[in-house]
């Protein structure tokens, strides 16, 4: 009888298992880098455009404040500016101490002015970037329909006020002279606007104002 010796496979034969399990881990890290990838650039577009809706918000209440200097402007010095006016978002007194929750508390914009804003392109009530725009203005006085510096129902006016550089300093007049004069003090406002926008984006802004 005539034997025959098995002669073994190739060694590279044996190896191509292994080169195709290798080369499945590389393609599944591959994908996997690949997800995290458009992941974080899907994240990164998003918290840019949250930024961008943030900054528009905050530019739209631009608008309030002016809109609120305006109007003072208007009605300052007539008999509408000692009273409240809730329509006009106007109030002549602000209690000692009160720090209204602008954020959660709807009660604190429930007699705001609504801004009429208008976008040609949309014809929209809102401006062009979707934002609308409420304020609030308090005259910074304790006491209502009151004059400032007046006594009313027995308790003195004292609002928040700048008093006159020249009654402080004279600015290099003298003060004993005929020509000698200081002008009244100035009555501090305080205006607090909300804008709120697209994708729940609101942005909060408080300024303060006075007038003589």
């Amino acid at each position: 009888m005539k034997r025959y010796a098995q002669s073994s496979p190739p060694r590279r034969r044996r190896q191509r298992g292994v080169t195709l399990f290798i080369a499945l881990i590389v393609l599944v890290a591959m994908t996997l880098a690949a997800v995290a990838m458009m992941r974080s650039v899907d994240t990164a577009t998003v918290v840019a455009g949250n930024i961008g809706f943030r900054q528009s918000a905050v530019n739209a209440a631009d608008q309030g404040i002016q809109t609120a200097y305006a109007w003072l402007g208007a009605n300052f010095g007539g008999a509408g500016i000692g009273n409240d006016s809730p329509a006009s978002g106007y109030f002549s007194s602000v209690a000692a101490g009160e720090t209204p929750d602008w954020y959660t508390n709807s009660a604190s914009w429930a007699n705001a002015f609504n801004l009429t804003l208008t976008c040609p392109a949309t014809a929209a009530s809102t401006d062009c970037a979707g934002n609308t725009v409420s304020y609030v203005i308090h005259r910074m006085c304790p006491v209502a329909s009151c004059a400032p510096n007046a006594t009313c129902a027995g308790v003195t006016n004292v609002c928040g006020q700048t008093l006159s550089s020249t009654a402080v300093s004279g600015e290099g007049v003298d003060q004993s002279a005929p020509n000698f004069f200081t002008t009244p003090p100035q009555t501090h406002y305080r205006v607090t606007v909300r804008s709120v926008g697209p994708r729940a984006s609101i942005a909060y802004v408080q300024t303060m104002l006075r007038a003589q």
